[in-house]
């Protein structure tokens, strides 16, 4: 039996990382470049643990563009919905991580390439074609890319494909607060399933992310689960019938970056072999501690793609932490 398709749509662009970890971007000598967007390293997540995908999104017809479509591919990632422009750049980002081991992020585009998607470069075949389709809301933020990905949705929809979204907030590429609030919710009603942080709950409701009652303002009559991740105390998940939390697992964490994407690529992995998981608390409860084990390893190594885990990695993780 074929892994059913998972489509991932948004945009992919290089991180630039110092090569001393704990300074700011200022500070920094020298970076290291390293392939990143969340849409794209769900991705390469899902083929990573065993699951086939696809990545929708636009690129400068330029050296790095035409690399990151390589590493999607040696990802195993199916790339017949990317598509070239020749008058603008991929995207960049300059991210520094603090001592913490926390972001920081400066971005480079001016409009980037992946914002000037259009919804006549769509590939829509390779959407009707998935069991998911999975997205991230950076993708709102200018047209053309926001009517593209409006359009994406409604072709999912159309093609009873299940909707995945990760809203995956970053402040600093919204013209303001209002306009993340707004853009982030206008197309929180469609998605079938909906993965926050802590976070973003906070910023999104403007209250505290640990009562029950606040995250309960973000479910909608559509929506199947909605899944909060506490970073490395696990996750909570929220359906209409039950509700609760799934510990995580203790790492020694070297850089965040991608975790939250391991995570969300290996539960759509899950879902797509089996949509009962989502009436199922048992099976859902299962596939949400694999998910933190593969976010936990995850940030054991420097790198999104490069840190993404094989099954076997988050396995080794899981028996080691139960003994």
């Amino acid at each position: 039996m074929t892994a059913p398709l998972i489509v991932s749509f948004g945009e992919m662009l290089i991180d630039f990382v110092p090569d001393t970890s704990g300074v700011s971007l200022a500070e920094s000598t020298g970076f290291l470049k390293a392939p990143g967007g969340a849409p794209a390293n769900v991705a390469c997540a899902i083929s990573k643990l065993g699951g086939k995908s696809a990545f929708i999104g636009k690129f400068g017809d330029d050296e790095f563009g035409h690399m990151l479509v390589n590493i999607l591919k040696k990802n195993g990632v199916n790339s017949e919905g990317v598509c070239f422009d020749k008058n603008a750049r991929t995207a960049l980002a300059f991210v520094t991580l603090k001592k913490d081991g926390e972001r920081e992020f400066m971005f480079y585009r001016n409009p980037s390439a992946d914002m000037l998607l259009k919804e006549s470069e769509l590939n829509k075949d390779l959407i009707k074609k998935a069991k998911i389709f999975h997205y991230g809301s950076i993708s709102l933020i200018s047209e053309p890319c926001r009517g593209a990905h409006m359009a994406a949705i409604k072709t999912a929809k159309d093609a009873g494909v299940l909707l995945s979204y990760d809203p995956n907030v970053r402040l600093p590429l919204w013209p303001s607060t209002e306009a993340a609030i707004e853009g982030i919710k206008s197309i929180w009603n469609e998605a079938d399933v909906i993965k926050v942080s802590d976070d973003e709950v906070e910023f999104l409701t403007r209250g505290d992310a640990q009562k029950d009652e606040v995250v309960l303002t973000l479910m909608h009559d559509k929506l199947k689960l909605l899944i909060v991740t506490d970073g490395e105390k696990g996750c909570r998940y929220y359906t209409k019938k039950f509700k609760g939390k799934v510990p995580g697992y203790a790492v020694k964490a070297v850089d965040t970056t991608g975790a939250g994407d391991s995570f969300v690529g290996s539960f759509l992995v899950s879902l797509g072999k089996d949509g009962s998981i989502l009436e199922d608390e048992g099976k859902l409860k299962e596939s949400l501690a694999f998910a933190n084990a593969c976010g936990a390893v995850c940030t054991t190594q420097k790198g999104a793609i490069p840190a993404l885990p094989t099954p076997a990695d988050a396995q080794q993780l899981m028996k080691s932490k139960s003994k």
